[in-house]
């Protein structure tokens, strides 16, 4: 059976959501690593928003391909270790 395309967005848009609430800063503040973490941050933000704009546009594919970019992001963070985060349901840690 193909994918639900609906609800792959749906269920993307809401775990994108949920890791941004999750995700906390690993490093010392003001090193460099901190400010990593607040780059790969701010570009999973930046995809959470732009995701919501492809839905307001009736675009579920791009929203979808924003929602799963926007994870990768803060999911490549967890495993780097630059965020502090306790969910395997969210992040591969």
């Amino acid at each position: 059976m193909p994918a639900d395309l609906k609800e792959k967005v749906v269920r993307y848009e809401d775990m994108l959501k949920r890791a941004l609430l999750k995700a906390k800063y690993a490093p010392i503040p003001n090193s460099h690593m901190y400010a990593v973490a607040e780059d790969y941050y701010t570009m999973a933000k930046a995809y959470y928003s732009d995701g919501l704009y492809f839905l307001e546009q009736k675009d579920p594919v791009n929203a979808l391909v924003a929602f799963s970019y926007g994870h990768a992001w803060l999911d490549a963070g967890a495993k780097l270790g630059i965020f502090a985060v306790d969910d395997e349901t969210l992040f591969t840690i």
